[in-house]
């Protein structure tokens, strides 16, 4: 079965793993001076190459060390939270790996180059939607994103929830008794 340490190595290293390779062939096959763009669903997904020197939708644009100090920060933290976690955890160790696969995914990029390599495209040409969004957000086009910010992103969203239903309070012996007695009574 393996223990919460396994399942955290697993998802921290194959998240981290994907996301530099699939870096990596963006720099060698997308030009970014050109903009590149490789369609994979026609006006809707596509690859691009794009350099990003802030924060998630490039907010913080140059804050370079600082993101660095948070990545450091969030390396403890998730370590912290891990060991608090009992031995077979293995869903939120999981998550735990996606999300730290992504900070530090994120942060070899700005330690190597000085800014995220970022290539998913998110986009809409439909006639429709397209002005709508326009005219609404200001753009038709999701900012450019890669597998670190998925994991980031994803992992986050899944600890919470998972979080706030482990919150949640469970039936007594009593009540469930008496939702028993009122599903057979066929009320």
């Amino acid at each position: 079965m393996g223990s919460k340490w396994s399942w955290f190595a697993g998802f921290f290293v194959g998240g981290l793993a994907l996301d530099q390779l699939s870096k990596e062939w963006v720099v060698r096959n997308l030009d970014h001076a050109t903009r590149d763009e490789i369609s994979l669903v026609d006006g809707w997904l596509s690859f691009v190459h794009a350099h990003n020197t802030g924060a998630a939708f490039s907010i913080l644009e140059g804050m370079h060390y600082l993101f660095l100090v948070i990545t450091l920060v969030a390396v403890v933290v998730v370590v912290h939270m891990l060991r608090d976690l009992p031995m077979n955890e293995r869903f939120q160790s999981s998550v735990l790996g996606l999300i730290l696969s992504g900070a530090v995914g994120n942060a070899i990029d700005r330690v190597r180059f000085g800014w995220v390599t970022d290539f998913i495209k998110v986009y809409t040409e439909h006639p429709t939607l397209k002005p709508y969004l326009i005219e609404t957000v200001g753009t038709n086009v999701y900012p450019i994103f890669n597998i670190a910010d998925a994991a980031l992103l994803v992992g986050v969203f899944v600890f919470l929830f998972q979080s706030l239903r482990a919150d949640e309070p469970e039936d007594s012996p009593e009540e469930r008794a008496l939702i028993g007695d009122v599903a057979d009574s066929g009320e």
